[in-house]
């Protein structure tokens, strides 16, 4: 009996072994099989692979976006957005574009403060306002616009014939806009201290309402609004820009975006340059394509767009001279807390006029 029992005990321990040692080549072999399975998917992901058709194709590389701020009266931009042709110009290089709609100035660029947007167009007034608060931005290019294009309105039978008689009465303007400015050195011009006017600060809807009802003496304004007043209240012109003004438009970018993307930033500007040349030489077609937008009739929108200017043009030094007038003007009255050198943001690369 016993020497029945050995062979078979024998047999027992051979048997667990042999699992043992199975099981071992099984856990090594998994083991190894994840490893390499790994290693080969690692490799895969940095190589050429086959497609469908048998040719290599390869990985590209993650598409960005360029963030756009815009306002409806701000033809050049809005009329690029409805025309879709920066997206055509981004499509190769798979970059999408996003638009961000903004009622004045003053919040686009705190929306490009913020990071929201990477370029966008204001008046001559907001960038100076966001460099003395310490906003990131860099000028890029500038409109010419018009001096005919904002000035200082009062009612058709209103007493008013000269800016002198401002003195005492109440304006309406955009605080920080260009018509401030206007208003400022129109004021200066007359002899008229900005502290001897009465000072109401509105949006262009709100003043508008004021105007009508003749709740101000006065108002100043630019264009569209401007030809807006003019041909529903047969308005009169004090005065406009001209001589007092530049009344010039910027093109704004974040520096961030100047710094990382100066590719999508050329290609942005030569679709505005197209788009402005387009803007100057079709003004019943600008304004078909802005009236339902402004809800202002085409024929009124064809005045403003018939006395304006369209370019995209680069930072001469007789144009910095010019934005640092507005800027100290602003610091002497206080509206900005310190003194500002313009020329320290402006963009360095070439705006492309072919």
């Amino acid at each position: 009996m016993l020497t029945k029992f050995f062979p078979t005990r024998l047999l027992g321990m051979a048997f667990a072994f042999l699992e043992r040692f199975q099981q071992r080549r099984i856990r090594t072999f998994l083991l190894l099989f994840a490893v390499g399975l790994s290693l080969t998917l690692a490799v895969s992901a940095c190589s050429p692979s086959a497609g469908d058709n048998g040719t290599t194709q390869t990985t590209q590389a993650p598409s960005t976006t360029v963030h756009i701020g815009y306002q409806k009266a701000s033809t050049v931009l809005y009329a690029l957005k409805a025309r879709g042709e920066l997206e055509k110009a981004f499509a190769a290089s798979g970059t999408s574009v996003t638009w961000s709609e903004f009622p004045a100035g003053p919040p686009l660029l705190e929306a490009l403060n913020a990071g929201s947007i990477d370029f966008g167009y204001t008046g001559e007034s907001p960038p100076i306002f966001a460099q003395a608060g310490g906003i990131p931005l860099v000028y890029v290019a500038y409109d010419p616009w018009s001096t005919k294009a904002e000035a200082i309105l009062v009612p058709k039978d209103s007493p008013i014939k000269s800016v002198a008689e401002l003195k005492g009465k109440k304006v309406a303007f955009a605080k920080g806009s260009n018509a401030n400015y206007l208003l400022l050195k129109a004021l200066e011009k007359a002899g008229v201290q900005y502290s001897d006017i009465q000072r109401v600060t509105l949006t262009p809807a709100d003043a508008r309402a004021v105007f009508e009802r003749k709740n101000v003496d006065a108002w100043a304004i630019w264009d569209p609004y401007l030809a807006a007043a003019e041909a529903a209240t047969g308005a009169r012109t004090l005065a406009d820009a001209t001589g007092l003004a530049p009344n010039h438009g910027y093109y704004l970018a974040a520096k961030s975006f100047v710094d990382a993307k100066p590719d999508a930033l050329k290609i942005v500007l030569a679709q505005v340059k197209k788009v402005s040349e387009w803007a100057k030489n079709n003004p019943t077609e600008v304004a078909k394509l802005l009236s339902p937008a402004l809800g202002i009739d085409v024929p009124v929108l064809e005045i403003a767009e018939k006395r304006r200017d369209y370019d995209l043009l680069p930072l001469t030094d007789e144009v910095i001279t010019k934005q640092q007038e507005v800027a100290d003007t602003f610091y002497k009255i206080k509206l900005i807390p310190k003194e500002i050198k313009v020329k320290e943001i402006v963009w360095q690369g070439k705006v492309n006029n072919s």
